[in-house]
């Protein structure tokens, strides 16, 4: 089956959306074009918006509307502490167990060379600098168990050592469903407790 033009980069512009596939990018087309135009003006008016007034907080890159985001701008948070997430889902996640009263740092994303994502992309070289400038004692790692995600767990703690800094990593067999995302905030308290030190020898 054809659609017009339009249609079809409609289409394409949903599937690029995380677990929509091109069946399930068509329905959505044609649900928003067919049956619910008004739904189709909200979204693309609050997409429109938020792409002008979203931004990555210069200090975590975190999403936020304001110069800094709420957790940076907080001077009750413990600055020696960082937590790095792969994504801002993650972050809320942590946020809501009401566990941690540290700072972040969001990737945005795990390395997958295969994809273009390196270390530049997922502000690697920001997130060392923020601890050395920071005066950091501790990084907790919150990263799955994902492929990936463990590559860049390795990435990270091998630049990390050098910086005399605690590393930590959140034990993922605490959280059922394997993501931080899906995870509810009891079950996600409990791996903070249960956080584990990253140990190596230095070279």
């Amino acid at each position: 089956m054809s659609y017009t033009p339009a249609t079809e980069e409609l289409i394409r512009a949903l599937q690029a959306l995380p677990g929509v596939g091109t069946r399930s990018a068509q329905r959505m087309a044609l649900q928003l074009l067919e049956r619910d135009a008004d739904a189709a003006t909200r979204l693309n008016e609050a997409l429109a918006s938020a792409l002008q007034k979203v931004r990555k907080c210069p200090t975590c890159r975190t999403l936020t509307e304001s110069e800094l985001c709420g957790v940076c701008a907080d001077e009750q948070r413990d600055a020696a502490t960082l937590c790095v997430v792969a994504n801002d889902a993650d972050k809320a996640g942590i946020e809501m167990s009401g566990r941690y009263r540290g700072r972040y740092f969001v990737l945005h994303g795990v390395l997958s060379p295969i994809d273009g994502v390196g270390p530049e992309q997922l502000g690697v070289f920001d997130l060392l600098d923020q601890v050395k400038t920071h005066a950091v004692t501790e990084v907790i790692l919150a990263l799955d168990e994902q492929l990936e995600a463990e590559a860049t767990v390795h990435y990270l703690t091998e630049h990390l050592k050098q910086l005399s800094v605690t590393i930590s990593r959140l034990p993922f067999t605490h959280l059922k469903s394997g993501a931080l995302d899906q995870a509810d905030s009891r079950v996600i308290a409990n791996a903070l407790a249960a956080k584990q030190e990253i140990g190596f020898e230095l070279d």
